[in-house]
């Protein structure tokens, strides 16, 4: 412990010894390293947070890609809100433009831009931006001119992505619009040229299978009524024409008159639906009501001679029989119809069949590009209304949740504690300049220290005797030497303050 000790002595007088070595060096450092730590420039960083709430006005299903493209949109501008040209609004927008002579200086602000600023999402449509500058001012401005980009962005983007759309989709139903004229007044031509004589309406397949689907209708028809007027003849056949009756009796209408005047009365009913004289209905009833007229000249009124009158029931079978053979009349003079069409298609149709393909080939053109047409108009519509929802209303609504912050300590540098680091740097670099110097000097602070380096005995020592001289000479110089560590610490102090004075004025 004793020699630990007497080391420990020996050092401190070899550093003492040397002092204005070891403060000399100390300076030295010190005033290097503050002079480095001067010249960094401070960091101030500036903090902000939006919120982006997405509204839609329009009822749940009008629109279920709105929703799903709004928020596309707005990450696909977060990512994009560093890009160059929103960077060089920043620059030109804010004090960085100060200075800025060429679109190299331009350039040169861009590319320190894009490492001073990050966007970060921090959950469900919150976003944080954070932007790095010289003082605090200059980095609330960045802050504040990438808010308002960011707002303007999404909110331009979305009505000029509306415009574009709508410009596109009205030029592509313009030109469908064309097409579809076109095509329309090919087919009407078509019709015109080739389809005009022939009955019915769509193309010529079409009629045939129309017409056979009619005709099939009407067979089944004609059975039916062919069938039911057989049952009412044979019901006919078994009931007496006269029966006997009293005298006196008053004469009374015939069968044959009965059934004019229910004839009379149907075509009363058709001309009353508004059919035509050229109608089948029509012709079938006229040509009934001519042969019931001769049937009525020709029936005799009255009672019989024998005293004998008609039947009532017979003249009811008779009327029923009167209407029977009317509606199988008038169906087989409408198949003959159908049957008339039909051999006209098909003699159309086997005398060119070129034009059954190319009406096939027309009405399916017209058929596609009507489709296509309405579905275009039923997108453009779509859209129209989401902008105009979009624009009229708040469907985007940004809200600045933390507004962007003055910064009154830098980021970076920590000068306070660069400066103290630096001034134990100093320190130390003395300390070991004068420890260093000691060893290189072959001096000897004890007579143990040279007994044990020469190895001979020694035998005394004479301690320095000063004079008042010398005394005074040490204490003025040892003034000098506290003068100048005070002077270090003062320096270090002074430093301390001024990087105060500039946060404060910075701030």
């Amino acid at each position: 412990m004793t020699g630990l000790f007497e080391e420990v002595r020996i050092a401190l007088h070899t550093i003492w010894t040397r002092r204005w070595l070891g403060l000399a060096a100390a300076w030295g450092v010190c005033l290097l390293g503050w002079l480095v730590v001067s010249q960094v420039p401070s960091k101030y960083e500036s903090r902000a947070r939006v919120f982006v709430q997405m509204r839609s006005v329009l009822p749940a299903g009008a629109d279920p890609g709105a929703a799903s493209d709004a928020a596309q949109d707005i990450d696909t501008v977060r990512q994009t809100l560093t890009s160059a040209v929103n960077l060089e609004k920043v620059v030109r927008g804010t004090d960085l433009a100060k200075g800025v002579a060429t679109d190299r200086d331009v350039a040169d602000r861009v590319a320190g831009l894009q490492n001073a600023i990050k966007v970060v999402a921090q959950q469900n449509n919150l976003f944080e931006i954070t932007a790095t500058a010289a003082t605090p001012k200059l980095a609330a401005a960045i802050t504040q001119k990438l808010i308002d980009i960011f707002v303007e962005t999404n909110l331009s983007d979305d009505r000029q992505q509306a415009t574009q759309t709508l410009t596109f989709l009205d030029g592509q139903l313009q030109t469908l619009g064309a097409k579809l004229q076109d095509a329309e007044a090919k087919r009407a031509d078509f019709q015109n040229r080739y389809l005009g004589s022939l009955p019915g309406t769509g193309t010529i397949g079409d009629r045939i299978g129309a017409a056979r689907a009619q005709m099939s209708q009407v067979d089944g028809d004609l059975a039916a009524a062919t069938s039911s007027l057989g049952a009412v003849q044979g019901q006919m056949a078994s009931v007496p024409r006269m029966v006997a009756g009293g005298g006196g009796i008053a004469p009374g209408i015939g069968p044959a008159r009965a059934r004019l005047a229910a004839i009379q009365g149907q075509l009363a009913d058709a001309r009353g639906r508004g059919y035509t004289d050229q109608h089948p209905d029509v012709v079938a009833l006229k040509q009934q009501l001519a042969m019931a007229q001769g049937a009525a000249r020709s029936e005799p009124m009255g009672a019989g001679a024998d005293g004998s009158v008609a039947n009532p029931a017979y003249q009811s079978l008779q009327a029923m029989v009167a209407d029977r053979q009317s509606a199988v009349a008038a169906l087989q003079m409408r198949r003959r119809q159908l049957q008339g069409d039909l051999d006209q298609l098909n003699a159309k149709l086997a005398g060119d069949p070129a034009v059954a393909a190319e009406q096939g080939d027309i009405d399916r053109d017209a058929t596609v590009l009507k489709a296509q047409y309405d579905q275009l108009l039923a997108q453009r519509e779509q859209v129209s209304l989401r902008a105009q929802a979009a624009t009229q209303t708040d469907a985007v609504k940004f809200s600045v949740i933390d507004p962007p912050t003055a910064p009154r300590v830098p980021t970076a540098p920590n000068r306070p504690l660069l400066l103290s680091g630096v001034l134990i740097a100093g320190l130390l670099a003395g300390v070991g300049a004068a420890f260093a110097m000691g060893q290189v000097q072959a001096t000897f602070p004890t007579a143990q220290r040279l007994e044990k380096v020469s190895g001979m005995t020694v035998i005394g020592s004479v301690g320095e005797m000063l004079t008042r001289r010398q005394e005074d000479e040490r204490r003025r110089r040892l003034k000098w030497f506290a003068g100048g560590a005070a002077a270090l610490a003062v320096a270090y102090v002074g430093l301390l303050g001024l990087e105060m004075v500039q946060r404060g004025l910075a701030a």
